[in-house]
């Protein structure tokens, strides 16, 4: 099993043909990276662990937001940049506002109280260890 993408269910039949294609085409995830909004992500798999890296520099590992729930791993940053200047008779200020949020779902076969995290250089890096257990199969007795 491998670690996907998650994505919330949307109803592809209430727009027209044109408005759904365009309207998905603007909404993707594709279209906000390539406009730098939303952080690329190398996932990857060997027999130990998942080993997922996303390239974020700028930020501080503060600036991060990790959260697990029903097995839904969620990894989101806000930050807000602000600079006032006052010189003279006038003041200049400038603001900014940037924000991203990837979700992803985690197979059953990972520990989740093993999870760790580490930012350095501008990636950020989960690593998800996969359980001893075997807990992908269940044998189920007829009585």
């Amino acid at each position: 099993m491998s670690l996907i993408q998650y994505r919330p269910f949307r109803n592809e039949f209430s727009l027209p043909n044109f408005s759904n294609l365009m309207g998905n085409f603007f909404d993707s995830e594709t279209f906000e990276a390539a406009k730098g909004t939303i952080p690329a992500v190398n996932i990857k798999e060997n027999e130990q662990d998942f080993s997922v890296e996303l390239a974020a520099p700028g930020l501080k590992k503060e600036d991060f937001k990790l959260e697990l729930a029903n097995r839904i791993l969620s990894i989101s940053s806000e930050k807000t940049n602000e600079k006032e200047e006052k010189t003279g008779n006038y003041t200049r200020k400038e603001f900014s506002f940037s924000s991203f949020k990837r979700s992803f779902s985690v197979p059953e076969n990972v520990d989740q109280d093993q999870i760790s995290a580490n930012y350095t250089d501008g990636i950020l890096k989960l690593v998800l260890p996969k359980s001893k257990k075997d807990n992908l199969s269940k044998t189920i007795n007829i009585s």
